[in-house]
């Protein structure tokens, strides 16, 4: 049966995007922004007074999306826009009609869009409803800004160069800011851009947005944004070379290994080229991947490795065609995998649209010797192209080969002369954002594996006001060898995973909408066909008004484990392969109204566990924010695991006991949005490190920063010094 619902999936899939086809409009398409070149010299301050603006087209008359979408929003919200031979101009003006002062938690970047009042651009330079830019900020002027693919999706971890401004007024406030044409990529003498404007104003709990956008879905859909409407094609970048300098000088002590101080300089650069206003080169030498911001610790106690997300700069410009092929659980290509243990020579990325129909990626890098196992360093290629079908919808391919260069060392065996790994993908995306889904095929190629080597997987989605079912299928080989340049969760597995969920609205009262969530996830050995492992989870949530949200849910589990493995994560005491768990569990969420200064979250967890122990799970977080120069965030993680005298165990875990704590303070101090310091305190006891993450940043000019960062690294045990070190870190945006 899994077999033949990957067939009918794909069969779903490719019939659901023919039918797309038919449609002409995107459901948006009578708004219109005509926008004209500037009648005068504009000065990004945050005040409106320049003739420009007096002349610019006015976007008002904002839609509600929540609390409800029925409506015109309750809140005023005036947007202009203007351009010159090298910048547009952007000019949100945003009334109140509560008093009260701003909703901000700091002036730091990036900030949570759901806890602060904040204004937000979504430009759709390519008018291909999929990709884009998004720009914005909050209301004391802390800038946001990101990639924008698969629709909706905003990696926030891209950085590049522009300048905005915001000032407050009593009544109103205003956001003003300019974006350099050389910042963003876009066809030449295309008169029609897509574009949307948001506003999140917390007072009055209201989300709005320029065009009528369903609440089901979030305001950076651009499925529904408007046409933006040049009066000439946009100004050509001219010569768009960016050049990226850098100097790092650190000082670092390993006790651990009563090793001496060691003193580390390090200087490369990267390099932006346009090729044209759509394609880009970005070259990099002796690149500085240092993590200057440190990965927020989780207590793991899944079988499995972690997933981190890429925030590496290199890696990010057009990220989407490498990194989004696949399910997050199923990657050909994780970039995170490159320099993980090696330093990172040199390497370089060539990528973006061809035409309207087609985009294209292609990076090599190469990297040093691993300085975990000595093995010789890795060369890297990356291929991917994409066709645009039907209106939203693409087709994909991915080519990844990693070659070591030179023979492996290693006498463990875990790693390879060379990785390689091809894949095909269709994606879907209906017009209007309803239907979703994506069917795939990859192949992977290593002196390890030796015939089943193939994964086969889908999904299909409605998304509705009320109503939301999902079907995601998956197949995976046995020899699969992909985790060397990719990320596969496991390998020999099939699985099927319905999930259904519905949404009341009550009429009247505190809660805005309620209902229940069924999820089923069943896993299948590929060659008996039969359950080793199954999820089967009822949840109901509850949203109120004020946007606290409540979550109940209970579960069942079956495990049979396909290879041994420590419930624990830290006691390196093994659960053998094969043995059989089943328990119950249950929990509730909740999180507070984003409005107040003083905010938390609660989670719990209490129920069964391996070999009929239990677990209780208990987290929490307060966070507390001194408008607009301080937030503290504090977080709180507590297990505590119980086994019994049970066969299943080995005689190390037999009647014991584990109490497990992960916290720590956050504390953002921002003295204005060029200026942050931030210190980072986390204790895990899993890991048995306490890790302190002291970091100031001074950004002296667009894209251009100071940071000085302070890591200490103690045993949790006894507190005793593990690592320090302390970084000078100077990079320069230099646009030729």
């Amino acid at each position: 049966m899994p077999k033949t619902l990957l067939k009918n999936l794909s069969l779903i899939i490719l019939f659901f995007g023919y039918s797309t086809f038919a449609r002409a409009q995107k459901p948006n398409a009578g708004f219109r922004y005509e926008i004209k070149r500037a009648t005068s010299e504009i000065k990004v301050d945050g005040e409106a007074n320049e003739a420009a603006w007096k002349d610019a087209e006015t976007a008002g008359d904002f839609y509600q999306v929540l609390p409800m979408d029925t409506s015109m929003a309750a809140v005023r919200t005036d947007v202009k826009l203007s351009y010159d031979d090298k910048n547009i101009y952007v000019l949100f003006i945003n009334h109140d009609t509560l008093s009260g002062s701003y909703m901000v938690e700091s002036m730091r970047r990036d900030f949570s869009f759901s806890k602060n009042d904040n204004d937000l651009l979504f430009i759709d330079t390519f008018n291909d409803l999929t990709t884009g830019y998004s720009f914005g900020s909050n209301a004391k002027g802390g800038q946001w800004d990101g990639l924008m693919s698969s629709g909706s999706s905003i990696d926030l971890s891209w950085d590049n160069k522009w300048q905005s401004e915001a000032k407050y007024y009593g009544d109103y406030w205003i956001w003003e800011a300019a974006i350099p044409f050389k910042t963003i990529r876009y066809k030449k003498d295309v008169t029609t851009w897509g574009i949307n404007f948001s506003r999140n104003d917390l007072k009055s709990t209201e989300k709005s947005a320029w065009t009528p956008i369903p609440r089901q879905f979030p305001t950076a859909s651009l499925a529904y944004t408007g046409d933006l409407v040049w009066d000439r094609p946009p100004p050509a970048p001219g010569l768009n070379i960016s050049l990226i300098p850098y100097l790092n000088v650190g000082r670092s002590v390993n006790f651990e290994n009563n090793s001496s101080a060691e003193i580390n300089r390090n200087i490369g650069f990267d390099a932006k080229i346009g090729l044209t206003s759509s394609m880009n080169l970005d070259l990099t030498v002796n690149p500085d991947f240092s993590q200057v911001d440190v990965d927020v610790q989780v207590t793991n106690l899944d079988r499995f490795e972690l997933f981190f997300p890429e925030r590496r700069q290199f890696f990010l410009e057009n990220g989407d065609i490498f990194n989004n092929f696949g399910f997050t659980t199923i990657r050909p290509f994780f970039s995170r995998r490159i320099g993980l243990n090696a330093p990172i020579y040199y390497g370089g990325k060539l990528s973006g649209k061809v035409n309207q129909n087609w985009r294209i990626g292609a990076m090599a890098m190469q990297t040093g010797r691993n300085s975990t196992n000595e093995d010789p360093g890795s060369l890297y290629n990356v291929f991917s192209i994409q066709r645009r079908v039907f209106k939203r919808s693409y087709i994909s391919g991915i080519f990844v080969n990693r070659d070591l260069i030179g023979q492996p060392v290693s006498s463990d065996g875990l790693i390879s002369s060379y990785n390689r790994t091809a894949g095909l993908e269709y994606n879907l995306a209906s017009e209007d954002n309803k239907w979703a889904g994506k069917a795939f095929y990859i192949k992977t190629f290593s002196p390890f594996e030796t015939q089943n080597n193939n994964i086969i997987a889908g999904n299909l989605a409605r998304t509705t006001k009320k109503w939301q079912v999902a079907l995601q299928v998956e197949s995976v080989g046995q020899d699969v060898q992909a985790n060397e340049v990719g990320y596969v969760k496991r390998t020999n597995y099939i699985r099927a995973n319905p999930e259904i969920s519905y949404l009341f609205f009550p009429r009247s009262g505190p809660v805005l909408s309620h209902g229940p969530n069924l999820v089923l996830s069943q896993y299948f050995s590929q060659q008996e066909y039969q359950t080793f492992e199954y999820l089967h989870m009822l949840n109901y949530g509850v949203t109120f008004k004020d946007r606290s949200v409540l979550r109940m849910w209970g579960a069942i589990d079956y495990v049979k484990p396909q290879q041994g493995f420590d419930p624990t994560n830290f006691a390196n005491e093994k659960i053998a392969a094969g043995t059989e768990h089943y328990w119950e569990a249950a929990g509730f969420e909740y999180d507070s109204k984003p409005q107040s200064v003083l905010t938390y979250a609660v989670s719990t967890r209490f129920g069964g566990y391996y070999a009929d122990g239990n677990r209780m799970r208990l987290e929490a977080e307060v966070g507390y924010r001194f408008q607009p120069f301080v937030s503290i965030l504090m977080r709180a993680n507590y297990n505590e695991i119980n086994f019994q005298d049970d066969e299943r165990l080995p005689e190390g875990l037999k009647n014991t006991q584990h109490k497990l704590w992960l916290f720590g303070p956050r504390i953002d101090v921002t003295l204005s949005n060029k200026l942050f310091f931030t210190n980072f305190l986390q204790y895990n006891q899993q890991n048995n490190n306490v890790n302190l993450n002291t970091r100031l940043q001074w950004r002296y000019s667009p894209a251009s920063d100071l940071f000085l960062v302070y890591t200490d690294n103690y045993l949790a045990e006894n507190f005793n010094v593990r690592n320090r070190a302390i970084v000078l870190k100077f990079t320069y945006w230099w646009n030729l």
